[in-house]
């Protein structure tokens, strides 16, 4: 699947989600929900998928975990916050770079319009 398409499908996943939900919950109650929704619509998904650092010859688990990952294709990062801040951005570029994952999104489920709290990421 093209990775425009997919970041679409995602993106309606989340808004039929938050249509439903609204703001002020758990970000674990998106999470669950988010991943029921792109199984749904018959996508690949994993969730709390560990990502361990490379460092020189050694693999180093130090407790990265990735909300969701279409594996090879999707790191999708949620939030359920006042405001997305820079910090936020940074963890998902760190992700993609110590995955072999180029493209991830942000999605802030705490806002009254969801696409106000989507952010879109390539390395």
């Amino acid at each position: 699947m093209d990775k425009d398409l997919l970041t679409q499908k995602v993106i309606g996943c989340a808004i039929a989600v938050h249509k439903e939900l609204g703001p002020g919950l758990l970000e674990s109650s998106y999470e669950h929900c988010l991943i029921y929704e792109l199984q749904q619509a018959g996508i690949d998904v994993k969730s709390q998928v560990c990502l361990p650092i490379k460092y020189k010859n050694i693999v180093i688990d130090a407790g990265y975990r990735l909300d969701i990952l279409i594996p090879g294709k999707l790191i999708v990062e949620l939030k359920a916050v006042d405001k997305l801040a820079p910090i936020h951005t940074a963890q998902l570029i760190s992700y993609l770079k110590l995955s072999d994952v180029k493209t991830g999104l942000l999605i802030n489920f705490n806002v009254v319009k969801l696409m106000h709290g989507i952010k879109r990421v390539s390395t």
